[in-house]
């Protein structure tokens, strides 16, 4: 176990950081798998404008990587299209 003040604050932050951090991925992976459930066009593209910021805001901040983000939102524009054929 840690003895000092600092190591002791760290080890504190760094689980809370890991609590949020998970809570956001999972909400992430959540929001996608909705989306791809999606048969109405207009529905999922409402949506995707929300998801799509989501994913590119978790990617800035390294919760997920920023090109995992940019799959995702691509290929959920994909689904979105193929929809609207």
């Amino acid at each position: 176990m840690a003895n000092h003040k600092s190591s002791l604050k760290r080890i504190r932050q760094a689980e809370k950081r890991k609590l949020e951090n998970r809570y956001w991925a999972k909400t992430a992976r959540t929001a996608v798998r909705r989306i791809r459930k999606m048969t109405d066009v207009a529905e999922a593209q409402a949506a995707y404008n929300t998801v799509s910021a989501l994913l590119q805001r978790l990617g800035r901040k390294n919760i997920i990587s920023k090109n995992k983000a940019s799959n995702l939102c691509s290929g959920l524009q994909m689904h979105i299209n193929k929809l609207s054929k």
